[in-house]
């Protein structure tokens, strides 16, 4: 899902089912080869490590990680420094969180979809979207 910081969804991807990871689906809808994010500051998760190697952006705001636990580092932290930056990540990426639970007010995505047809759940994914641009659309306007 791509969106800025007033909550307004611009694109959201087809749904996939099973454990597929965050970054390789980002990588099969954009294609790093084609420079989609050069002109934009980007705020991903620590679901997206490695995205500064494969994508040109012009600001890319990403977390640090906790170290791993080690025989060496029994007591893995992070320091001051990177505690205080994610914050500033997470202060900025909330309004994807908002957005995504804009769309669940309509219930559509909350409940359980028992039946099989992914056409239909992609079709629902949109309806929601776009409800949700369109109730920010009316708020802007009154």
């Amino acid at each position: 899902m791509l969106t800025n910081k007033n909550r307004w969804i611009y694109y959201v991807s087809d749904l996939y089912i099973g454990k597929e990871h965050d970054y390789s689906i980002f990588k099969a809808e954009f294609k790093p080869d084609l420079g989609w994010f050069e002109d934009f500051k980007v705020l991903v998760d620590l679901g997206f490590i490695g995205i500064d190697k494969d994508y040109k952006v012009k600001e890319l705001w990403i977390g640090f990680k906790k170290p791993y636990k080690t025989k060496n580092n029994p007591d893995p932290k992070l320091t001051k420094e990177q505690k205080d930056w994610n914050k500033q990540v997470s202060k900025e990426r909330i309004y994807v969180e908002h957005a995504i639970g804009g769309m669940k007010r309509f219930r559509m995505l909350v409940n359980r979809a028992r039946g099989n047809c992914n056409e239909l759940k992609n079709e629902i994914v949109g309806l929601c979207a776009g409800l949700w641009n369109y109730k920010l659309l009316l708020k802007v306007n009154n």
